[in-house]
C-alpha cells in the first residue's frame, strides 16, 4: 500500500520528504522486526522510546518512519502529534478494518474477564461457530493457540491479529479488555458489537490513582460502542446490575443495554440457586425463555460469570439450548478455582485471585463448603497498587484458619518489604511469613489434614515468578502437586 494512502486516515501530519511513491510492505513498532519496505512507528513507551531506535529501523530496511519528534535519518519521516493514536488509525486502514467483517465481543471488569471469555468461546463453539479469542492466558484462533504478553495487546498487534482471524474465517471474535488498554487507546479501531461489564473493585490503583479514574477507564468501552443507530449493526452493553457502579456504566453508553444479576430485577437472572462443593445449579431466566443449568463451576462468582456470558450470547442471537449445553459442559478455566488432582484426602485449590474482592469471593465460596480448616497461601505483586496489600492480608486472616504470607511476583521490589506492607498491624496470630513461594506452598500442604482445604491464591494460570525483573519458571499447580506427592511419600 502507498504511504500516502495510509496517511489519508490522518487529519494532519508533516513530512520531511516526498511520500507519494513510497510503498509500504508492513508496519512495525519494534525496530528489530523491521524488514525492507516497512513503516516503522516510534512509540514513546513506559520503558523505552522508539525514537531512539529509528536509525536501527533504517538499517533494517524501513521505507518510512512515523514519529512525534524530528529525526535525522535518510528516509521519509512523517511527524504526528500522537504516534499511538495514529498507529491505530493506520493499522486499521492497512489491514482493511478487519473487525467490520466479523462480530466482536469485549469483556471488561476487575474479576471474571477470563472465565467469561472462555465461557463465550464454549457457547459459540457449541453453536458451531469458529471463534477467535484474545485474553490473559493466551490467544486462540479456532484450535490454534498463541502466546500473549498483555491482557490487551497494542493496537498494531490487535489489527494484525484480527486480519488473521478474518483470513481464517472466524465467525465470532471474543476479547478481554483491560482498563490499561482502554486508557492507553490500544483498542481504538476495534469495532465492538457487544461490551460486557463483570464488576469493579480495587485494583490497578498504582496506574489509575483513584477508583474514579479506574471506573472511568472501564466506562470507555461502553462509550466507544458509538452514538448512532440505523447502520444495520445493532450493538449491546451487557451490565452486571448487582454491581454498585452499574448505573455509571449504563449511562456511559447510547446503545441497547442488557442487564444481568442475582439480586436486583435484571433481564437475565439466576433463580433457585443451589451451591455445592463440586457443582452449581440454577434456573437461567432470560427474555427469550428459561432453562435449568447444572454446572461443574463452583461458587456464586461463577454464577455471575455464566450470567454475563449468557447475556452476551443472547445479544449475539445464540439459542438458549446451545447456551445451556455449553455451560453444562465447561469443566473450568486454567488457574481459576482449579483443584490440584492427586491421591489425597484434603483439597488444594489454585486461583488467580489477586484483588481484595476476588480473594474474598473465593474464600467465601470455600468457607461455604469447608468441613474443617482452611489454609491460604497468598502474597501481593510488586510495582503495583500498595494500598491493597493490607486489605488482602485482612481478608485472608478473616476467612482462613491459618495464613501463609509469601512472595507473589515481586518484580523489582524487595519481597520482604511487600510482606511487611501486608502484615503490619495485623490482628491475630494465625499466620506465618515464608518469603519463598515454593516453601510456603510446601508448608501449607504439610499442615493440611483430612477434609482441610488449601487455597493457593494470586498467580493462577501463570507459569513464572518475576523476581528482580527476571521471569523464572514457576507454576503453583506443579509446586502443589510436588508438595502433595512428597507428603504422601513420607
Amino acid at each position: 500500500m502507498k504511504l500516502s494512502e495510509l496517511l489519508s486516515e490522518l487529519a494532519f501530519y508533516e513530512t520531511n520528504a516526498p511520500i507519494e511513491d513510497v510503498e509500504i510492505r508492513d508496519i512495525e513498532m519494534d525496530s528489530r522486526e523491521v524488514q525492507a519496505g516497512d513503516l516503522f512507528i516510534c512509540i514513546d513507551g513506559f520503558t523505552v522510546d522508539g525514537h531512539d531506535f529509528a536509525e536501527q529501523a533504517v538499517q533494517n530496511g524501513a521505507s518510512a518512519i512515523l514519529a512525534e519528534k524530528e529525526l535525522a535519518v535518510s528516509i521519509p519521516v512523517v511527524k504526528v502529534a500522537s504516534t499511538s493514536r495514529a498507529m491505530a488509525m493506520i493499522a486499521g486502514k492497512f489491514y482493511d478494518y478487519p473487525t467490520k467483517h466479523f462480530p466482536l465481543i469485549g469483556v471488561t471488569g476487575t474479576n471474571g474477564k477470563t472465565t467469561v471469555t472462555y465461557l463465550l468461546e464454549s457457547i459459540f463453539n457449541q453453536f458451531n461457530r469458529k471463534t477467535g479469542l484474545i485474553g490473559t492466558i493466551q490467544m486462540k484462533i479456532g484450535e490454534a493457540v498463541y502466546p500473549v504478553k498483555n491482557t490487551t495487546p497494542d493496537a498494531l498487534f490487535l489489527q494484525r491479529t484480527f486480519k488473521q482471524m478474518r483470513d481464517e474465517q472466524i465467525d465470532q471474535g471474543i476479547m478481554e479488555v483491560s482498563s490499561h488498554a482502554l486508557d492507553l487507546g490500544r483498542v481504538h479501531g476495534c469495532d465492538f458489537d457487544v461490551a460486557v461489564f463483570t464488576n469493579i473493585s480495587q485494583d490497578h490503583l498504582d496506574y489509575h490513582h483513584s477508583m474514579e479514574e479506574y471506573l472511568h477507564a472501564k466506562s470507555l468501552l461502553f462509550a466507544q460502542l458509538g452514538n448512532g443507530y440505523g447502520n444495520g449493526k445493532k450493538k449491546y452493553a451487557v451490565i452486571n446490575l448487582d454491581d454498585p457502579h452499574s448505573d455509571i456504566l449504563i449511562r456511559s453508553t447510547a446503545q441497547q443495554v442488557i442487564t444481568y444479576g442475582c439480586e436486583k430485577d435484571a433481564q437475565v437472572m439466576a433463580e433457585d440457586i443451589n451451591l455445592e462443593v463440586t457443582k452449581t445449579s440454577f434456573k437461567l431466566v432470560t427474555p427469550v425463555g428459561s432453562v435449568q443449568v447444572n454446572s461443574k463451576l463452583v461458587g456464586k462468582f461463577n454464577i455471575y460469570n455464566m450470567l454475563a456470558a449468557s447475556a452476551a450470547a443472547i445479544a449475539a442471537n445464540v439459542p438458549l439450548s446451545a447456551i445451556k449445553d455449553a455451560l453444562e459442559q465447561v469443566k473450568g478455566v486454567s488457574g481459576r478455582f482449579q483443584p490440584v488432582e492427586g491421591d489425597h484426602d484434603f483439597a488444594v485449590i489454585v486461583d488467580y485471585a489477586h484483588t481484595p474482592d476476588s480473594l474474598e469471593n473465593v474464600l467465601e465460596t470455600i468457607k461455604g463448603f469447608a468441613k474443617k480448616k482452611v489454609y491460604v497461601v497468598v502474597g501481593c505483586g510488586g510495582d503495583r497498587d500498595k494500598t491493597k496489600r493490607p486489605l488482602m492480608a485482612d481478608i485472608a486472616m478473616n476467612y482462613a484458619d491459618h495464613v501463609v504470607f509469601t512472595s507473589d511476583n515481586p518484580r523489582t521490589e524487595n519481597p520482604s518489604a511487600i510482606l511487611d506492607d501486608m502484615t503490619e498491624g495485623l490482628k491475630g496470630t494465625h499466620y506465618e511469613v515464608i518469603e519463598s513461594r515454593k516453601d510456603a506452598i510446601t508448608t501449607a500442604v504439610k499442615q493440611a489434614d483430612t477434609d482441610d482445604i488449601v487455597l493457593i491464591a494470586g498467580k493462577g494460570h501463570e507459569t513464572y515468578q518475576e523476581i528482580d525483573g527476571v521471569r523464572h519458571d514457576f507454576d503453583d499447580r506443579e509446586e502443589a502437586k510436588q508438595a502433595i506427592d512428597a507428603k504422601e511419600n513420607l
